[in-house]
């Protein structure tokens, strides 16, 4: 089995030693990076560390604002140049009916021609997007039936939010490439992977039949990012086995 990792779990270091973070993850066992930022790096210097350390990128965490008009053909280029083949939405505000019909079209716009580039778009969860909003709408259902978009599904916080996350991912799983698994307590504090209330276990066992690639989200820094991927990476082959 082959897993990724969030770098998002490695703040620690990322934003001072990029080269560092992937050496490390490299290390432990997994094979794919998911980057959140590039911290002023060129394309060429991120495939030279990849390379180095024989990494490959399962995505990236990209704000949608990255992709309007006067950044994207900047923001495809760079993804091209390093080989990156999924953008991934982490979040965005749907505050209003207003801001949801607008991010809806945005997707419906910009989906097309990242498909045109050989890229997916992808959007990744938190709880809140399966809760009904002020307005009466439940934000994942609208954008399930309202767009094309792949989704990454955070099982974590679909857990949390009461979804059951092995039925979400059978659900969508024409929809689903890439997964976060990812562990926590009801109450919405975060744990390394088997420390929490999660389903990860179920969830591993559900990936792993439909193919999904799972990629770790473990953001605690308990007691650093490195420490916290080698726990999550030693629950991923205890599962395996």
């Amino acid at each position: 089995m082959k897993y990724g990792i969030q770098l998002y779990g490695l703040r620690d270091i990322t934003n001072k030693d990029m080269d560092g973070a992937l050496r490390e993850i490299s290390k432990i066992g997994y094979t794919y990076a998911e980057f959140a930022g590039f911290f002023g790096h060129t394309s060429g210097e991120i495939c030279d560390m990849l390379q180095r350390y024989k990494l490959e990128i399962s995505g990236t965490h990209t704000p949608w604002q990255e992709l309007l008009p006067d950044n994207f053909k900047a923001t495809v280029k760079y993804h091209k140049e390093i080989n990156n083949k999924n953008i991934i939405i982490p979040s965005a505000d749907f505050s209003t009916r207003e801001k949801l019909d607008a991010f809806i079209d945005f997707v419906n716009d910009v989906g097309p021609k990242l498909q045109k580039e050989g890229i997916k778009l992808h959007y990744h969860n938190h709880s809140g997007e399966f809760i009904k909003s002020e307005y009466g709408a439940i934000i994942h259902k609208e954008l399930e039936k309202r767009t094309d978009i792949y989704f990454q599904i955070d099982t974590y916080w679909a857990f949390h939010a009461g979804e059951d996350p092995v039925e979400l991912l059978c659900r969508l799983k024409d929809r689903i490439d890439i997964i976060h698994i990812k562990d926590g307590m009801k109450d919405g504090k975060g744990k390394p992977l088997g420390q929490g209330q999660a389903p990860v276990k179920d969830v591993y066992e559900c990936a792993k039949a439909l193919s999904m690639l799972m990629v770790v989200e473990s953001e605690t820094l308990t007691p650093d990012g490195v420490t916290e991927a080698k726990v999550c990476f030693d629950c991923l082959k205890q599962l395996e086995s």
